[in-house]
């Protein structure tokens, strides 16, 4: 059997263990699938029963009741007291937040019958050391007298009594558990509950809804039986050491073809790529912020601080202790890949230097409440905004500035081609702008890396409607021509200033690179062209839109193997705005590749030979797949 058929087996084997314990581990006739109880989705390894005849289909500590139809409750928290509603779940930080709704009732009547260092809930579940001390004192009229004639600016009145005339008094702080501090005080009886607190600190005054709020639990993942842990245990050391050997080779290997390939491919590159190499840092470890001081720079993430929302978080514009202004990306919560996102996406830009690249400054901590990037601030905006968004209005991108940003962005690409990454997200909001308009592009959250000699890397659906690469609608695998194609997006884009999607167009236009196909293929380009743009009046400009329309027309071609590489179309673009391309050096590349007609000297319009070639076979689906690609 081939190496590589030995590495998936090695790495499919633990798997199938894995799943094989956990259907033992949940019982037979048991559904695997979540259910809902209010707006908590309810998933392995918690389980729901609606009512008592329902079997049991999982660990008992990890039961969870669907109480009115309403609100999840902790079944193994209801012997404590009232029980503990769920909040919400976090799966991937194995934790979740969870009240004990029946607390505030039994403060006021029974007095300090409340959570205590020493409750337990099931045997899988930790209080989290993030929850903070909200300490409870029940104090006879003069003991309460004296406390506040302390004047312990911790210590808060309550509208609580207990029936025999003491009252509630309630102080906050420090971290769960710890109790240095808070020492009783004397005719006062004293209990300690967790709470979340508020943004790392906890007001006593506002005791009932920090009570209200929750605290933090966290567990650690159900075991399955002795047998099955054993056979997973044998046969997973087994196939991940066959694994790792296969990979380890598989590694050296490709260290060794990468460095040649590489080192021969930029020695032949012109000016432009000779950056790739050199410019690519190797380990590198971004700086660790802290929530409070993103926090503070974002002034509690105000909402006038947004600068954007995408699809997998929110950012906004900060300001560090250190003066300098960031953009701080906030991951969404609740979201079960966020911290695989998380960490892709720092170990990529940490990793990579560019000129025309966002740069990463630092991140918060895995365990942070929240997952925060902090990129460098582009003060420009989008060319999404510059060319049909909010600032369209100014008109200040030329056609000799789009060209130049056509150019950076395609640099950029190649560069992440050139090192083994694929954007797989390009589109014009991830093309930001500095005050010179030279361009950064931004978000690599959904880049991966990938190896030279695989040809695709399968994937589940990703990537923005109106740029992805119609093929990936058919077999959801990305290559790096899936950048060229919605580089071409790109390109069409900065002729015609239109956005990639707008459902105000006919049917048969909504798609943008549907649109351009047609006009193009029918030598209409001029009325793809932004009027603004000088297309009728000045030559030059002509000259290389349609050039560039040329280059646009063959990344959108449907067959993969028909778009040019992002590195050609660097070389191509350099040569549409320096002037100097040479017929020679243009007819050697028609030579090696049939279809490659573009741009050679005295020709008029390239595109005739690359529709003729495709009348029968490509383009016409094409057309038809880009609008079927939304």
């Amino acid at each position: 059997m081939a190496p590589s058929c030995w590495f998936f087996w090695a790495l499919w084997l633990p798997m199938m263990l894995a799943v094989a314990a956990a259907k033992e581990q949940q019982g037979e006739g048991c559904s695997d699938s979540a259910k809902r109880c209010s707006n908590v989705t309810i998933s392995h390894p918690f389980w729901l029963r609606h009512n008592e005849l329902e079997r049991a289909c999982g660990v008992p500590d990890f039961e969870v009741t669907c109480f009115h139809n309403t609100t999840p409750v902790l079944r193994s928290s209801v012997p404590i007291g009232y029980g503990l509603s769920i909040i919400d779940i976090d799966y991937g930080q194995r934790s979740l937040r969870v009240a004990d709704a029946g607390k505030l009732e039994l403060l006021s009547n029974d007095c300090l019958p409340v959570w205590n260092t020493s409750a337990k809930v099931g045997a899988s579940f930790m209080i989290a050391p993030d929850n903070l001390n909200l300490v409870l004192y029940r104090c006879t009229e003069a003991a309460s007298a004296v406390a506040v004639a302390r004047r312990d600016r911790e210590l808060v009145r309550t509208r609580m009594k207990c029936g025999d005339g003491s009252e509630v008094l309630v102080r906050a702080g420090g971290r769960y558990g710890e109790t240095g501090g808070y020492g009783g005080y004397e005719g006062c009886d004293a209990a300690v509950t967790p709470v979340l607190g508020a943004h790392g600190k906890a007001n006593a005054s506002d005791y009932e809804r920090l009570i209200n709020y929750g605290f933090l639990l966290t567990w650690k993942p159900p075991r399955g039986s002795k047998k099955t842990t054993r056979m997973f245990i044998i046969f997973g050391s087994l196939g991940g050491l066959a694994a790792l050997t296969v990979f380890v080779f598989y590694l050296l290997h490709q260290r060794k073809r990468k460095r040649a390939v590489a080192s021969d491919e930029l020695m032949r590159s012109g000016s432009s790529m000779t950056s790739y190499s050199k410019d690519l840092e190797l380990g590198g470890s971004p700086h660790i912020f802290t929530f409070e001081e993103l926090e503070v720079a974002t002034d509690g993430f105000s909402a006038s601080r947004e600068l954007g929302d995408g699809g997998f978080g929110t950012v906004y514009k900060g300001k560090l202790k250190d003066g300098r202004v960031v953009a701080v990306k906030r991951l969404y919560k609740n979201n079960y890949r966020r911290v695989e996102q998380f960490l892709n996406e720092v170990d990529i830009l940490s990793r990579l230097l560019h000129q025309n690249l966002v740069i990463l400054y630092g991140c918060t901590s895995r365990m942070s409440r929240d997952l925060l990037l902090v990129y460098e601030f582009i003060a420009n905006g989008t060319v999404a905004d510059h060319l049909h968004g909010s600032r369209s209005a100014e008109r200040g991108l030329t056609w000799p500035l789009r060209l130049n940003i056509a150019i950076e962005t395609a640099e950029a690409l190649a560069y992440l081609h050139a090192v083994e990454i694929i954007h797989r997200d390009v589109k014009t909001t991830n093309i930001l702008l500095d005050n010179s308009f030279h361009v950064k592009v931004a978000d690599f959250g959904l880049s991966r890396l990938f190896p030279l000699e695989v040809t695709h890397v399968s994937t589940v659906p990703q990537g923005t409607p109106g740029y992805v690469d119609p093929v990936y609608h058919q077999c959801y695998k990305l290559t790096d021509k899936s950048d060229v194609y919605s580089f071409g997006v790109v390109l069409v884009e900065l002729i015609s200033s239109k956005p990639a999607v707008d459902m105000s167009r006919s049917h048969s236009e909504i798609n943008l690179a549907n649109m351009a196909l047609n006009r193009i293929q029918n030598h209409e380009v001029v009325q793809l062209v932004d009027p603004e743009l000088g297309y009728d009046t000045d030559p030059e400009t002509k000259r290389t839109i349609d050039r560039v329309a040329e280059v646009a027309f063959q990344c959108l071609q449907m067959e993969r193997d028909l778009r040019p590489s992002i590195k050609e179309v660097v070389e191509i673009l350099t040569c549409v705005r320096d002037g100097d391309c040479r017929a020679k050096s243009m007819k050697k590349k028609a030579s090696q590749k049939e279809d490659a007609h573009l741009l050679t000297e005295g020709l008029q319009f390239s595109p005739d030979t690359v529709i003729h070639r495709f009348d029968s076979r490509s383009t016409n689906h094409s057309v038809a797949s880009n609008a079927s690609g939304l």
